[in-house]
């Protein structure tokens, strides 16, 4: 649920904070005074797009923050899956808008715009003129649909989603392996020289570290000679040599060691370096001896250097990639030599794969036919509700099984028809801008009990409806906020009677400069703005009285 909005500098507003509540939130306001800031400043917390002229004049950044507590625990999982964070049942969008760029944070970490509008199908949900026209699109009719048909499409879908991601690889395959025979012989003797190329090599994983370090051992032989010798020399017992001097240390300690007992444990570390440089001279020593230049041997771990990195250049980086490579050329070889054997088992496998993805695509089209017959049902009753006197809705499912994708092979048209003798058609050929807004509001009080969103938006819901039409959809949106949190901006009383919070937007000017505020209405200052949008010229007792009636009507409304 949507527990705050805190807006700064945004527009014409210098600063608002708003409480929302559970159920019906109505926000209403004259022409004018702002109200699509206030929806606008929630769209650019959830990621929306910003402009840096939205930053009030004078101002440094724009600051929108949404403060939403998360209670089910299905969202909560679904948040972390996303790795933001969920601190003690909430969690805190806040957008700073600054001239040079914009920064996003969640419970305050960083993060990006694309993760706030990933956050952002999980907790809310909008609806303005822009996703009414979604609704005449067949890929959201049919994302109804499955949304209506909930768990018992699911794992069908799932299942599909698998079987089409393995049967478009198989068809790939068929796809890049169809080739003719002259350019099967010139790639099979590539393969097939390559092949012999490698193994004739006969390499070892781990063997260019080797190699390498024996030819860096032979061409620097002379060099490491001289430091051997070198060293060697220091640390011998010739007159200037370091055991030399070891050695006459020892002697002097030992005369006047039998004075001092501390003296003793000097003597005991010069006897353990001595025999230390005993052992490093004798070693030495050895290492000396053998070091001798091997023609030969430098002549052959040359060669293997310069074969190992020739393969190197060719094949891969390692000697464990080229022997990859040797594997993958041997596998081509290995299907040129039957080639048509390998095409025809992969033509089958293709076509068992499509027989798989259609019986599931079947079985997924047999459902979408029996939740569409009872959500054509279940629509009917509830634009009826919403004073659609002489409505048929149906829901038409089509299969084509030349039309197979991830999501089946249906094609879903809602078909409407709002005046008795009149035949069904496309909603797009038939519904008008008001019609659409309706229409959406049935769906979701329909769909409310798998709306697993708990915050819904309307934006422009009552476009293009008054009278007795409005109060129906007053009435619709009372049921719908029982189990959903409601935002909704309008301008027909009949809606604001409905409100369980009742916000008024209007536009003051203080200071010299126009500013927006928005602040929460109580009783009587509710009846008195439903009165102003009563549109009378002059607000009498009488046409208080009139909202006040509408106010009881509705609360009698929500009791039932």
């Amino acid at each position: 649920m949507l527990q705050s909005l805190h807006v700064k500098n945004l527009a014409l507003i210098d600063e608002v904070e708003v409480n929302f509540g559970e159920g019906l939130n109505i926000l209403t306001g004259e022409t004018g005074a702002g109200k699509s800031i206030i929806i606008g400043s929630i769209n650019l917390a959830l990621g929306g797009k910003a402009d840096k002229d939205l930053i009030r004049t004078g101002a440094e950044y724009a600051l929108v923050e949404l403060v939403f507590t998360v209670e089910q625990a299905q969202q909560v999982k679904a948040i972390e899956e996303l790795d933001l964070p969920v601190e003690d049942g909430q969690v805190i969008l806040q957008r700073r808008i600054m001239p040079s760029r914009n920064v996003c944070k969640v419970c305050g970490e960083t993060v990006t715009a694309r993760q706030l509008k990933q956050l952002a199908e999980i907790l809310i949900d909008i609806h303005g003129q822009h996703e009414h026209q979604s609704l005449l699109k067949p890929v959201k009719q049919l994302e109804i649909l499955d949304a209506y048909a909930g768990e018992e499409l699911h794992p069908l879908k799932e299942a599909l989603r698998a079987a089409y991601g393995e049967y478009r690889k198989a068809v790939e395959e068929l796809t890049q392996n169809e080739v003719d025979e002259e350019t099967r012989k010139r790639e099979a003797a590539l393969a097939e020289f390559e092949c012999q190329e490698i193994e004739e090599a006969a390499l070892v994983p781990g063997e260019d570290d080797e190699v390498e370090q024996t030819f860096q051992r032979l061409v620097n032989g002379q060099k490491i000679r001289d430091a051997v010798s070198i060293a060697h020399g220091l640390c011998g017992y010739e007159e200037n040599g370091g055991g030399n001097h070891i050695g006459r240390a020892l002697r002097e300690i030992r005369s006047v060691a039998a004075y001092d007992d501390a003296l003793r444990e000097f003597e005991q570390q010069l006897l353990d370096i001595d025999s230390l440089l005993n052992d490093y001279n004798r070693g030495i020593a050895d290492y000396l001896s053998e070091l001798e230049f091997d023609g030969e041997l430098f002549d052959y771990t040359e060669k293997r250097l310069n074969l190992i990195n020739h393969l190197k250049a060719k094949y891969g980086n390692t000697i464990q990639d080229i022997l990859s490579y040797h594997d993958q050329a041997e596998s081509m070889l290995e299907k040129y030599r039957d080639y048509d054997t390998y095409r025809m088992e992969l033509a089958k496998r293709a076509d068992t794969l499509k027989e798989e993805v259609s019986a599931i695509c079947t079985e997924i089209s047999k459902i979408r036919s029996l939740y569409a017959d009872r959500l054509s049902d279940k629509m009917r009753t509830a634009l009826v509700d919403l004073n659609f006197q002489e409505v048929a809705f149906e829901i038409q499912v089509t299969p084509s099984a030349e039309q197979i994708s991830a999501n089946g092979f249906d094609k879903v048209t809602f078909l409407i028809s709002t005046n008795t003798g009149e035949r069904l058609r496309e909603l797009a050929q038939v519904a008008s801008g008001g019609e659409l807004s309706r229409i959406m509001l049935a769906l979701k009080t329909v769909l409310a009990d798998k709306d697993e969103i708990e915050t819904l938006i309307f934006d422009e819901i009552d476009t293009g409806i008054s009278g007795k039409t409005a109060w129906k959809v007053s009435e619709k949106m009372g049921i719908l906020g029982r189990g959903h949190q409601l935002i909704c901006i309008t301008h027909l009383p009949q809606i604001a009677a409905m409100s369980d919070r009742h916000f008024c937007i209007e536009k003051k000017v203080e200071d010299k400069r126009s500013v927006t505020v928005i602040r929460k209405l109580e009783e009587e200052e509710s009846v008195e703005e439903m009165a102003r949008m009563l549109g009378s010229a002059c607000i009498t007792e009488n046409v208080r009285n009139n909202a006040r009636e509408m106010k009881e009507l509705a609360r009698k409304t929500k009791q039932i």
